[in-house]
Parts: C-alpha cells; structure tokens; sequence
C-alpha cells in the first residue's frame, strides 16, 4: 500500500479491477482505494501477469504492505518469503516482483505522482542456483530507510497514527521516548497513556493483534460488515474512512481549539432578489447561481475587512499565522460521509469564477472524486444546514482553521421593515470561532459585515 504523500497511514482497499492470471501493463489502474479523505485508484508500475492478490476488497491495510504480486518476463511465480520480507523493503509497496527496472523510468505504486525519494527500488534478486551472500542485503536496508516518499526514516519518526500522535500531543508526551507495544513497533494509545501515567498502570491491556503477518483470509476481519444483532434491535457498523477521519478531527478540535459561536438573524430578501436577476442576466448565463454564491462572496469581502479572521495557530512555534489568501472549504454530504474540498485562492475570482468554482467543487465531492489536494489547505469553511431545514447550528472548526460559517434555512417571516411588519426572507447565521486568535470584537465585527452585506447586497460593490 504505497504513500500518497498526504501523511496517511491505512487504506481501505475499495475494488480490485484485475484477477489472479489478469495481464497487466505498465500504468494501468488496478485497484480503488479509499483512505481517510478520498478515493484514489493505483497503477501499476510493472507489465507482467498477477500472480497474486494479498487483500481482498473491503481490507484496511496499512501503508507499506504489499497488496498485490505480479509476474514479470514470463518468470516463475514470487517465492513466498518475498511476501514476509522485512518492513522497510515492505514499505516501498512495490509488487513482489524481481526485474530490472528499464533505465530512463523509475516506476512506483502510488495514486498522485512520484516524490522523488520514493523511486529507490530493492535489489535484483540472484538467479535461481546461485547462492547468495548475507552480506548484499544489508545494503539494501540500510539504503531504503535513508527517505521514503519523503518522510524519516522509522529511526528518526517514531511510529504513530495521527491521532496517537495528536493525543500524545495534547498530553504533553514526546513520541520518542514511548515504547511501542503495536504491530512492527507502532505506537498505540495505551502506550501513550502509560507513558502520561504518573505511575505504571494496574493493567493496561494489550492491543489486539493486527493482520499484518497473517495470510489473506486473516484480514479479512477487518473488513466487518455492518452487524445486526440477533434480536435486530441493532446495528454495529465498523468505523472507518471518511468517518474514522472526520470523528478524529472533529474530537481533535473540539477538545483542542476553545470554540465561541455567534449568531445573527437578519432580513436577506435584498439577495434573494439578487439571485433571480443575477439568474435571468447575460453575464451569468450557464453558471449556478443561488444564494450559496452570494454568501460565499459575501464571506471573501468580510474577511477582506477583518484579515485576522482568516489565521491558525501554530502551537508548535507558538505564534498565530496570518493568511494572506482565502482557501475557501465548503462542507459537502456525500455518501461517503462528510468531505469539507476548498477552493483555492477563492478571494482573486470574479463571481462568474467562484460559481463555476463551487459547481465542480459540489458535484466532484458528490460523485466521490474529490482528491486529498482538494482538501488540504483551508482557511476558512462554510457549512449550509439550511438545505436540510434547519435554522441554525454550533459547527466545530475545520482543524487548522479558525473559524466557520453555518448558514440556516432562509424562511419567508414577519419582519419590521420600514416602519412595518412585512413578510420578509429571513436567515440566521452562526459563526464559531477559535477564542484563542479571535476575541469577541472581531469575531463579532466579522458576523455583522457579512450579514450587513446580505442585508445591502450593494456593499459586495462598495466594500469589495
């Protein structure tokens, strides 16, 4: 299971495309997986015939293990051994195969491009007959370690899954001095809590026992599907992907930003109306426009007025960062669960730009086509529960992010307006925000303006 480069560590492997005697070429997608942020298909590297399949569809396998042996060059079939062969060779996730690479082309099993570290290859393995020495195979794993797909070597890094490490974090616990107790020196999370524990623990009791060096028909637990109990009255379903991520972070920010949330209820029929003609206009022919669109813009002119609003905080270094550009997240329901895909450099696009943004946006993150680049970098989110009716919300912060917008429904009601009460489009909007980069003042400030904007959809002129 190779490295995409987004520091994941597990992957679920969602279909397989090829069979066991299927000829395969160099570059052609032979599996779908699904890690913690999207689905990504894997070429592989190699032309030869598959010989054999190490995980059936369904398994969480872990970075590092090989999934798949292919013939090359009409040789005979991988010896076993190659399957348990150490982890750092393991690591590369390179099908069990022995040929030459062809100078010129430096292959690798991966689902978004090649680093550069990560095209080192195992040795050649000696023709049958020949009896090779001890000593060639050091080399190789002492080489190997040095960089893959551009991390530390184990050495250097211990081993730990996100949230060990951010648990670790919080408990102020440095990895390196933790014993691993998990599977090829992983670090759990009762190795952390011993290690946080004043005193050993009673009892800590032992992980369970990972696949790792089981045959296939090990893993296969793994892939538990949901379970009914027998009296049907409920339903176990086995946590993983997108819901294992998003439970982690969203427990990660919650116990680790302190969230205030804000809210204001205001008078949006001046945008409604916007919408319509903006919809019956010329300039905005073929693009989407609803009143997302204008919220969104309405959002990217706020924070324009208050920059601090757009930061993180580095705990790591202790300082507040500033971002000087809009990396808008829009939080997507899909079958996969909740996926939060942003939009690069929103703040520089023009509306016809930004709707044309958030319709791919939307339909990629719905057809579950949406890439962990498209995730990755956000700096301020907006989350619209009011497609499901409901006037409003305390959303929990994106992590890395520190602040966003939950829009509610928009409802015709009785409102003041000029002097009497008329039936007017009404809308609450909640901001959260992290406490300790944001006071109240401009969290405040930032609510009125987008909300004043929504009010006098003129201002996205005036104010821009």
């Amino acid at each position: 299971m190779p490295d995409v480069g987004e520091g994941l560590t597990e992957a679920e492997i969602l279909k397989w495309y090829v069979q066991v005697g299927d000829t395969v070429t160099d570059g052609q997608v032979v599996c779908e997986v699904e890690t913690a942020k999207a689905a990504v298909e894997l070429p592989i590297p190699f032309d030869g015939t598959v010989h054999e399949l190490r995980f059936p569809e369904g398994t969480t396998v872990d970075v590092g293990q090989v999934i798949i042996s292919v013939n090359v060059g009409g040789g005979a079939a991988p010896e076993a051994p190659v399957a348990e062969a150490a982890p750092v060779a393991a690591a590369l996730a390179a099908p069990a195969v022995e040929a030459e690479e062809p100078k010129g082309r430096q292959p690798v099993l991966v689902g978004y491009g090649v680093a550069a570290s990560s095209t080192k290859r195992r040795a050649r393995k000696a023709p049958a007959g020949t009896a090779p020495a001890a000593a060639p195979a050091a080399p190789v794993l002492a080489s190997v370690p040095e960089q893959l797909n551009g991390h530390a070597p184990a050495a250097a890094r211990p081993l730990a899954k996100p949230p060990v490490r951010k648990l670790a974090k919080d408990l102020g616990v440095d990895l390196a001095t933790v014993t691993p107790t998990g599977p090829d020196g992983i670090i759990t999370r009762e190795d952390v809590h011993a290690a946080a524990a004043p005193a050993p623990a009673p009892a800590v009791e032992a992980p369970a026992p990972t696949p790792v060096a089981q045959p296939v028909a090990a893993p296969a637990a793994v892939q538990a599907a949901p379970v009914v109990s027998t009296d049907a009255r409920e339903t176990r379903i086995p946590v993983k992907g997108v819901r294992k991520a998003t439970a982690a972070a969203m427990v990660g920010s919650a116990f680790t930003a302190p969230h205030v949330t804000e809210f204001v209820t205001f008078d949006i029929t001046r945008t409604m109306k916007l919408v319509e003609e903006l919809k019956s206009g010329t300039d905005m022919a073929g693009l989407r426009v609803n009143p997302l669109l204008l919220i969104a813009k309405a959002v990217l002119v706020a924070v324009r007025r208050n920059p601090e609003i757009n930061a993180a905080w580095d705990e790591a270094a202790q300082e507040i960062v500033l971002k000087h550009y809009v990396n808008l997240g829009i939080a997507a329901a899909t079958p996969r669960g909740l996926l939060v895909p942003n939009i690069k450099d929103a703040h520089a696009q023009t509306l016809p730009e930004l709707s044309a943004s958030l319709s791919e946006l939307i339909s990629t993150a719905r057809d579950g086509k949406t890439t962990p680049a498209a995730m990755q970098g956000g700096t301020f989110t907006i989350t619209n529960v009011g497609v499901f009716g409901v006037d409003t919300g305390t959303p929990i912060l994106n992590p890395g992010e520190s602040a966003i917008l939950a829009v509610g429904a928009i409802k015709l009601q009785p409102w003041v307006h000029k002097g009497k009460v008329k039936p007017r489009q009404v809308t609450t909007l909640a901001l959260s925000f992290d406490h300790r980069l944001v006071d109240g003042e401009l969290g405040s400030k930032f609510l009125a303006d987008v909300a004043a904007i929504l009010e006098q959809p003129k201002r996205l002129i005036s104010w821009a």
